[in-house]
């Protein structure tokens, strides 16, 4: 999987790159404002557990895996409770894990409000309640699409359901349904929304009929429609504010395509893996778009690409290429699967699902150093983006063990927090906050003295 602005003028400086403090006081989105995951506060917490740190912590009902977001004194997160006992999830990566029929339990599609100080409940509505018409991983959840808000209306998109907007009271202003789709395997959809200057942008990639629409924010008018030749894709769309033009990159299977802001391919390069989950973001002036199924070739489809602004057509590198005019920089195999990369401190991560961290040269994709082991037993995987602030970079395990490395090289593990309950969810950073949602409750984490 997560956005929210007041005013229109808070609005647009919140949109800003990450120094900016009126940003982080708000986290209106999956991995933040800017996507990229960074906090920029001296204060945030560097140590907790279940009794550290810990300024309030509540039980959230149902099951979701989108993450929170916040604005002001407003944390926003999805839920889907279903109404008898489900399959519990299991930990690690593996094969096993379709359900070939949907959950034969009524659902209830759940947006929740929490007040930011306290985690008090302010609102709960229900936005859909049904028998799932299809089926989701065992790891997935009906509530993996993190919401996105303006400060002024609340975003939600449930991939089988629909799209909804709601007020900050969380009564519903408008809602287009969205017709249940095949997904590859039956895995469920992850793909969140994002929101540019009043525009609501959808990306649904499936075995079906696979579009990309953006929607009028006010009225929930369908502005426009493209199709696109995808099968079954879990990434979320970037919004890429760069010094030439605004576009909206969304990667693919068969193809990265960046899009102008009404529908129209700016440029495109072959995809990156078969199956594409990892969020691309900017950093350093550089796009980065990564994506590495465990199960493909180790040589050839786990690719990072950097690539400048600018770009027309086809961007796709010549065989035994690393490099042109446009891609600044490509490694073959350096792609994680379910998380997405890291920029941090002119360095980028990568948070490999089995429990590893490996560090290049942001500029120039230089390795710092290789794969570190984080984590040297059991069978728990990372689902969970790291993130960064302080120097630090965080890795969540699906333990609920965030391991926390020293920002730079040589790689240096400085402690494990531990909150011993599954988390496959991506945290939020607001002001001195950090929220990280595990299997049944929400954290709000602060240090206290």
């Amino acid at each position: 999987m997560i956005e929210a602005l007041a005013l229109m003028v808070a609005g647009t400086l919140a949109w800003t790159t990450a120094g900016n403090a009126v940003a982080q006081a708000n986290w209106p989105q999956f991995r933040g404002a800017d996507s990229r995951g960074v906090g920029t506060s001296e204060r945030l917490p560097l140590v907790w557990g279940p009794e550290t740190n810990v300024a309030w912590r509540v039980e959230v009902p149902g099951r979701g895996w989108s993450s929170p977001i916040v604005w002001g004194k407003r944390v926003f997160l999805t839920t889907a409770v279903s109404e008898g006992e489900l399959e519990a999830p299991k930990k690690g990566l593996y094969f096993g894990g379709d359900r070939p029929n949907p959950p034969k339990q009524r659902q209830r599609w759940m947006a929740l409000c929490l007040d930011r100080d306290s985690g008090k409940t302010l609102w709960s509505t229900e936005l859909h309640g049904a028998i799932p018409t299809t089926p989701i991983h065992l790891k997935n959840s009906y509530a993996s699409e993190t919401p996105v808000t303006d400060g002024q209306r609340l975003y939600v998109l449930f991939g089988s359901v629909g799209l909804f907007c709601l007020d900050l009271q969380g009564n519903i202003v408008w809602s287009q349904p969205m017709t249940p789709r095949k997904m590859r395997y039956g895995w469920g959809t992850s793909s969140s929304p994002v929101l540019h200057r009043g525009r609501v942008y959808v990306v649904n990639d499936n075995e079906e009929v696979s579009t990309l629409s953006a929607f009028d924010a006010k009225t929930g008018k369908r502005l426009w429609e493209v199709p696109r030749d995808e099968p079954s894709n879990f990434s979320t769309p970037y919004l890429w504010k760069n010094p030439k033009r605004t576009e909206l990159v969304v990667p693919g299977r068969n193809q990265v395509r960046s899009y102008d802001l009404d529908g129209r391919v700016l440029w495109h390069l072959q995809g990156p893996s078969t199956i594409v989950i990892p969020t691309p973001f900017e950093a350093e002036g550089l796009l980065y778009v990564a994506a590495g199924y465990v199960g493909d070739n180790l040589k050839v489809n786990k690719p990072v690409y950097a690539i400048r602004p600018g770009g027309t057509g086809d961007l796709t590198l010549a065989d035994g290429a690393r490099e042109s005019a446009q891609i600044a920089w490509m490694e073959v195999n350096a792609a994680p699967y379910n998380p997405s990369p890291l920029a941090y401190d002119n360095r980028f991560y990568v948070l490999w699902d089995f429990g590893f961290l490996s560090c290049r040269d942001a500029r120039s994709g230089r390795e710092l150093y290789g794969k570190q082991r984080l984590k040297v037993d059991g069978t728990a995987g990372f689902t969970a983006s790291p993130w960064a602030y302080r120097g630090r970079v965080f890795c969540l395990s699906e333990d609920g063990d965030t391991y926390v490395v020293g920002a730079g090289e040589p790689y240096r593990l400085e402690r494990v927090n531990a909150l011993d309950e599954l988390c496959m969810a991506t945290p939020a950073i607001a002001g001195d906050r950090l929220f990280i949602r595990t299997a049944s409750r929400l954290y709000c984490l602060r240090e206290t003295r």
